[in-house]
């Protein structure tokens, strides 16, 4: 019974999260239109308890419930509080626009809400099984809201790429789990590395397995040869729902991806660092190069994806304690950049105009500097200019690669970084430096405007005092990889 009691106490965010999504579904059937503002409320107090029950359950050592299926660590604690905190922030800054556009229904925050559980057990999952049940939880959370503006043809082509693509990759990692698992006996991380060390890791099924892995991980994060939807669902999906998908998931993807490479499959670091190293390279290369072409800006944002997906690579397949904190610190930035960039887009949009196309920021700093002041320093973080936090993170991720030997691609994607760069200073040029081709007033509410602020400051602070987040990473990735 005390056991029991134990587990229950460690899942406590979930189960208020799962609780209250089902809730919020009910409660909507019977609220009015105009009431609905109680759903976005009821949302946001959700994550917020959420996130007060993770820091109350916070032990500094790393517990296990549910017979070692699930994994309660500083890993998990931060990672999740990183996805309540994002979610939460985009939560603001998509009341004003799906308002405007009739999607401002129970079923969004609720999908929203699901797709965080998903995220939640991705990151604690100790068991291939219990990663996998995550991963679909949010997978087919993901497909739904793509889909949610059902009028829009766009948007259900989005979806319809997004589904066939992303059933194809979680069929190859479940076909690749169930090899390591052939080959192990076992479904449990910690049992997998344990059993791999004294055992032949040159077996031909168990580097096919792996491949897998790495195959439908690389899907998750949308890396090179695995980034065709990346684009496509950007675009197609309304531009809150793009938002979600690419940052907050980008966390649970990177914690799954310690869990399986660095936690259970360690014995084969030679054989996966192989494998991200031509991913890394390819993503930053044609991630950079193909951003260049793009006159959508959300297109211009997933291809931008795909080259810090290329970065945070890097720290990974350096595979080291060092590595993975870095990359931990980048994905961390990665998220805060992608919040801020999608936050403006959405800030400029109004009924009937999206503001997703280049030419729409023209001439921004005369119609409202303090909005081009924040999309300047949102830019020059993402193209990694100092002393904002992307510079510091890309420096990090650099450094750990190159700790490890891999000279060449380091300096291959410093010169990748400096094309990329390009694309990020032009959207600079056109707010600052072009006519604006309208001059629409920005109507935002106060709460969106504040909290793009702070989001969009915080990037130039982390960047001038990175120390604690990279403490943070560091004590988090130690703890749990001791």
């Amino acid at each position: 019974m005390e056991s029991i009691q134990a587990d229950l106490i460690t899942v406590l965010p979930e189960l208020t999260v799962l609780s209250m999504a089902m809730f919020i579904l009910l409660a909507d059937l019977f609220l009015k239109p105009s009431n609905r503002v109680l759903v976005y409320v009821l949302a946001q107090m959700t994550l917020f308890v959420a996130a007060y029950f993770t820091i109350s359950t916070h032990v500094p050592t790393v517990g296990y419930a549910f017979t070692g299926m699930f994994v309660d660590d500083p890993l998990a604690d931060v990672l999740k509080l990183m996805i309540v905190l994002g979610t939460a922030m985009m939560f603001v800054y998509t009341r004003q626009y799906m308002q405007l556009r009739g999607m401002f229904r129970g079923e969004y925050y609720a999908l929203v809400l699901f797709s965080v559980l998903g995220m939640m057990v991705m990151v604690s999952g100790q068991s291939m099984l219990t990663i996998y049940m995550g991963l679909e939880l949010l997978s087919l959370c993901l497909y739904s809201l793509v889909a949610l503006d059902r009028d829009n043809a766009k948007s259900s082509e989005a979806a319809m790429k997004y589904f066939v693509l992303g059933a194809l990759a979680s069929g190859m990692l479940l076909y690749g789990m169930s090899m390591i698992y052939g080959m192990t006996g076992s479904l449990n991380i910690a049992e997998i590395g344990n059993v791999l060390q004294e055992s032949n890791t040159k077996n031909p099924v168990l580097i096919l397995g792996l491949v897998f892995i790495v195959a439908g991980l690389a899907f998750k994060f949308g890396a090179v040869p695995f980034q065709m939807w990346v684009p496509d669902v950007y675009q197609g999906a309304p531009t809150s729902i793009t938002m979600l998908i690419g940052s907050v998931p980008k966390l649970a993807a990177f914690a799954i991806a310690i869990r399986l490479l660095a936690q259970g499959l360690y014995p084969l670091t030679a054989d996966w660092q192989d494998m991200l190293l031509m991913m890394a390279v390819l993503s930053i290369a044609i991630g950079n190069l193909t951003a260049i072409a793009q006159t959508n800006l959300k297109r211009m944002l997933a291809y931008s994806t795909i080259s810090h997906v290329g970065f945070l690579l890097f720290g990974l397949m350096s595979g080291s304690l060092n590595g993975y904190a870095s990359s931990m610190f980048y994905i961390s930035a990665y998220v805060l950049m992608t919040l801020a960039g999608f936050g403006m887009i959405l800030m400029l949009s109004r009924k009937g105009f999206e503001a997703e196309n280049l030419d729409d920021l023209k001439g921004l700093n005369q119609r409202s500097p303090w909005a081009a002041f924040l999309m300047l320093i949102t830019m020059f973080s993402m193209a990694g200019v100092p002393p904002t936090i992307g510079f510091y993170a890309k420096f990090t991720v650099l450094q750990a690669a190159l700790q490890a030997g891999f000279l060449w691609a380091v300096v291959f994607a410093v010169l990748m970084a400096a094309v990329g760069a390009f694309y990020y200073l032009r959207i600079v040029k056109l707010m600052y430096f072009d006519a604006p081709q309208e001059n629409a007033m920005i109507s935002a509410p106060a709460d969106m405007k504040l909290v793009l602020s702070v989001n969009a400051i915080a990037l130039l602070a982390l960047g001038l005092m990175p120390q604690t987040l990279m403490q943070i990473c560091g004590v988090a990735i130690g703890a749990s990889l001791q």
